[in-house]
């Protein structure tokens, strides 16, 4: 059931998807999605896991991109439900498989918007063994240090109360 007008959704919507492009084209930084969330945000990363709160998803926007400064993650399409967004997107990641094709893989992620032009909870869905798969016959390097993924994250990806 639907608690803010759609077409504020679908505003807010559009600004994210707008400023996800801009990071694409390096004229922003991950950093730059911050606005769009709540202080008391929840985001699901499929390795990284649970992240609580607008500091903690700040170092994570902050370690979990780095060495990944030539990837990039294209939105192929949004949808509304509610307050449920999904961003549908791609993960490209630079070179090629031995087919010839490229490392691409397909992601989803589903946000609960909160009012304000603001998301309260984002998960994000990618299947890390095809990307695991691609990072080991692409040829891919990472532009600089990296960071691992905690060895045994937070798996909870409910939705917390409004």
């Amino acid at each position: 059931m639907a608690t803010h007008p759609r077409e504020e959704i679908e505003a807010t919507v559009a600004r994210y998807v707008k400023v996800r492009a801009q990071i694409d084209a390096k004229e922003a930084t991950w950093d730059a999605l911050l606005p769009f969330f709540t202080d008391d945000v929840v985001f699901n990363d499929p390795a990284w896991g649970r992240v609580e709160g607008i500091d903690a998803f700040r170092t994570f926007l902050e370690d979990s991109m780095a060495g990944l400064d030539d990837w990039t993650f294209p939105v192929e399409f949004t949808a509304v439900e509610g307050d449920n967004v999904i961003v549908k997107w791609t993960e490209v990641i630079p070179g090629t498989r031995p087919d010839g094709r490229p490392a691409v893989q397909s992601g989803w992620s589903r946000l609960v918007y909160a009012g304000g032009g603001k998301f309260r909870y984002e998960e994000d869905v990618l299947n890390m063994a095809h990307v695991l798969e691609d990072l080991a016959v692409s040829g891919w390097q990472p532009t600089g240090p990296m960071n691992m993924p905690p060895e045994k994250p937070d798996r909870d990806f409910s939705v917390p109360a409004a």
